[in-house]
């Protein structure tokens, strides 16, 4: 058990010592600011060799509009982690303990290994300011399905924006490799993680279509502007991993250097895709659309365009077109709204050996608050982001060769996907032509946003893509 010396100090605080260190993680939000910051709460694990500490605390970000909360979990060492320069986040002096090396929790391997114990149900976390004292707020459940595993080594997932992800290297009963992932929760926000809900719920259903289940943390903290009152949420949760496989992403980039027709996949792609959205609409509750429902879809398409126009003022000169198209979809028939995806393009599909296409991430758009990304939704509202993400790959391509066009490649992988959906469906997405065009230029205005904050010189892509949408609106009307 994890000793807690009371009345102990540090020098520098925690609370010192974090903020330069977050600034440069890529899963801080607020890019180009430091945080101002204020703890929250905090749990511990234990390490079962007695040596190394481990805690997460829970810091609330003050430094921006509205308060931002963060899980960021870490490790106390009295020497240095061998090969942890990476990881350290500084250096403190104990005044019991002396000298201690804190590190990024996901890098050092005391702490992979133990969160991954929570999580299958083998350890039992710990209060953050009491010695040998569970801590009923943070609790690890274990999937029915997950393997028992040995864990043999661990190490960070590199690339990530919002989150922070573990790979671990694992063995089954009988030896064979049963790799793992884990993925912890870097920003918190009060309700459940649709990652967890929506995934474990395909996982439960017998989906192939998405990896099989390991386990979850879920915990409970102090809300951030009530005292007396509690926000709940995941913390992490772990799934099989696939070492060697390649994202549709990167799938098709090579297609479109290659100049190779890419129908096929894209054509399975769609069936996968609509295999999906079937189970979600049995395994997950749908709901009829409602005049409220509709409205605020609408005007969320509105606050989009207000916030792309703002970022890309020439965007403004189309207002009345994108109005107008917006009004058609308000307009439109709309189906039952169901659970989905959310952030649905080709970097969230792997192409499984055996298997065909698997997604993941369920997470939907990391710019769009917890509680819209956990209500039920339109499924052509995937089937646009997919076809967005066809031109971002010819898009992307197109930039790399300057005067070189790979738009027919993105067309015909476009109508492949569709008809490939279509076949699953037993309903064809282009029936629903207007919704269909309107949240592929939602999808457009939020691209805009996000490249104008984030990769300025991709901006060119969804800006392109706003004025061919609606050029072609413009041509179905004629």
């Amino acid at each position: 058990m994890a000793e807690i010396h009371s009345g102990a100090t540090l020098t520098p605080t925690k609370l010192e010592l974090l903020p330069d260190w977050m600034a440069r993680q890529r899963w801080y939000a607020a890019k180009g600011r430091v945080p101002r910051l204020r703890k929250l709460w905090s749990w511990r694990l234990d390490d079962p060799a007695g040596r190394v500490g481990i805690e997460t605390l829970l810091v609330v970000d003050e430094s921006g509009p509205s308060p931002v909360v963060y899980q960021v979990p870490l490790t106390y060492r009295g020497a240095p982690l061998e090969g942890g320069q990476e990881a350290l986040v500084g250096t403190m002096e104990h005044s019991v303990l002396g000298p201690r090396w804190v590190y990024d929790g996901p890098r050092d391997p005391v702490y992979a290994a133990q969160l991954l114990e929570l999580l299958l149900g083998r350890a039992t976390a710990q209060a953050g300011s009491a010695s040998d004292t569970p801590e009923p707020e943070v609790e690890g459940v274990r999937h029915r399905s997950a393997p028992a595993v040995e864990v043999h080594g661990s190490r960070v997932l590199t690339g990530e924006q919002s989150n922070t992800s573990i790979i671990y290297d694992c063995t089954d009963a009988n030896g064979d490799p049963k790799p793992l992932i884990c993925k912890v929760f870097r920003t918190l926000q009060d309700g459940e993680n649709p990652d967890v809900v929506v995934q474990g719920a395909l996982a439960e259903a017998g989906s192939l279509r998405v990896p099989a289940m390991a386990g979850s943390v879920s915990a409970s903290w102090p809300a951030v502007d009530d005292a007396d009152s509690r926000a709940q949420g995941h913390l992490a949760f772990a799934q099989e991993f696939f070492p060697g496989t390649e994202d549709a992403w990167r799938v098709a980039l090579r297609a479109v250097g290659e100049g190779r027709d890419f129908t096929g996949p894209a054509q399975e792609l769609g069936a996968a895709t609509a295999e999906v959205h079937a189970r979600l609409a049995e395994a997950l509750p749908t709901e009829p659309v409602s005049p409220e429902a509709i409205a605020a879809t609408v005007a969320g398409m509105r606050r989009r365009y207000f916030a792309a126009a703002s970022e890309v003022p020439a965007i403004a000169a189309y207002d009345h077109e994108i109005t107008a198209i917006f009004e058609l979809a308000a307009e439109a028939d709309w189906p039952r709204l169901q659970r989905i995806h959310g952030d649905y393009h080709l970097g969230q599909v792997l192409q499984v050996p055996g298997r065909g296409w698997v997604l993941l991430d369920f997470e939907g758009e990391p710019l769009r608050p917890l509680s819209e990304r956990s209500r039920p939704d339109l499924a052509v509202r995937d089937i646009a982001g997919m076809l967005r993400s066809f031109d971002y790959a010819a898009g992307s391509w197109e930039r790399a060769h300057p005067g070189s066009s790979a738009r027919r490649w993105a067309e015909d992988a476009q109508v492949a996907f569709l008809d490939g959906y279509a076949a699953v469906a037993g309903r064809d997405p282009r029936a629903d032509s207007a919704l269909l065009t309107a949240l592929q230029l939602d999808k457009a205005l939020y691209e805009i946003v996000y490249e104008a904050r984030n990769r300025p010189t991709w901006l060119s892509i969804p800006t392109d893509a706003v004025v061919r949408l609606l050029d072609e609106a413009r041509k179905a009307t004629r």
